[in-house]
């Protein structure tokens, strides 16, 4: 089902390898779509190259299999599922993405969602990669209903509208030019990171179940809640370590550097990490470290921080803690912001 959901690009991967002349190549899918990964490596065997498939996690285009390329002397990355961004700029092996754009039809959720759109007038437009073309039949059905329909442009990321899980940029650009937002796409993780970034109401059309529904105002504010708790708790440790990425697009070594300055001045002790999976089974070998920081994925941090026993803090966040920033920096949409 997953190839008849996606556009794999199947004739492009083909057409890619020879082109470029592809002696060994290495294929990187994100967890939805490492069931085509043979499938995919099948047609590039047919098209001259020796296919790898990375079975690794891959949770984005700032998680790249630069050095696993290198160690496995491939000559061409085939990343499915994101798009390019500023810190994933390649360095050595070249790399080909393929944006997996959904083969689903949209109209029916976006017209369930106007139900719940219907007290504002003025509405953002916001979605991942697989959706971007499908943004202005979106438009064309909210302009119909009477909204006007604001979207963001590109900035950092390729598309407009576009948000990834760390980069909310341009619809936190267009947050005061809006009433709400409609997001776009399935699962919640990106519609709360959207009403976390903008602290604007936020209204899913999910086409994979064909139906609408809103992120509470609630929900929204547990995750506020569960996050203060979390700088509560940090803010009583003495020992911290400050965790700095491994990922190509994820490494922060600078502010990584400042928040270990910043917590020894503040009479805490600190260590660095450095790792490339940040899990509770990594983290539960350094029992004296009573409180994180990630200066990583903030991702890790909201969307795993219940599997933590242990705070761990994203870096708005620490510098709450330390009387460094506002909490109403972050309570106005600055979760995802960098504040170093």
């Amino acid at each position: 089902m997953t190839g008849e959901t996606f556009d794999l690009e199947d004739e492009r991967l083909k057409e890619e390898i020879r082109k470029r002349g592809a002696k060994r190549v290495l294929i990187q899918l994100p967890e939805g779509l490492k069931r085509e990964g043979p499938r995919l490596a099948r047609m590039a065997e047919e098209s001259g190259a020796l296919p790898i498939i990375s079975a690794d996690p891959c949770y984005g285009a700032c998680d790249l299999p630069f050095y696993e390329a290198e160690v496995l002397r491939a000559d061409l990355i085939i990343h499915y599922g994101h798009t390019e961004i500023e810190s994933s700029t390649p360095t050595g092996v070249p790399i080909v993405y393929m944006e997996a754009r959904a083969k689903i039809d949209v109209e029916r959720s976006v017209k369930n969602a106007l139900e719940y759109l219907e007290p504002w007038s003025v509405v953002g437009l916001s979605t991942v990669v697989q959706h971007v073309h499908e943004l202005d039949r979106v438009r064309a059905l909210l302009n119909a209903a009477g909204k006007t329909v604001v979207v963001g442009d590109a900035g950092r990321l390729k598309y407009p509208g576009q948000v990834i899980g760390c980069d909310y940029s341009n619809a936190e650009a267009i947050s005061s030019d809006v009433e709400a937002f409609l997001f776009l796409g399935g699962g919640r993780f990106h519609a709360l990171g959207l009403a976390l970034a903008t602290a604007k109401p936020v209204v899913v059309a999910d086409p994979y179940e064909g139906r609408a529904y809103p992120i509470r105002k609630e929900d929204a504010q547990r995750v506020v809640r569960q996050r203060w708790v979390t700088i509560s708790q940090a803010k009583e440790a003495e020992n911290f370590a400050v965790i700095i990425g491994l990922k190509s697009g994820q490494m922060a070594l600078d502010p990584a550097l400042k928040i270990k300055r910043y917590l020894e001045e503040a009479g805490k002790n600190a260590v660095l990490l450095a790792m490339r999976e940040i899990t509770p089974e990594a983290l539960q070998e350094f029992p004296s470290i009573e409180a994180f920081v990630n200066t990583a994925c903030p991702r890790v941090s909201f969307d795993e921080a219940s599997i933590f026993r242990r705070p761990v803090l994203i870096v708005g966040e620490a510098l709450v803690m330390l009387g460094r920033a506002k909490w109403e920096e972050l309570l106005e949409g600055g979760w995802f912001k960098k504040f170093l």
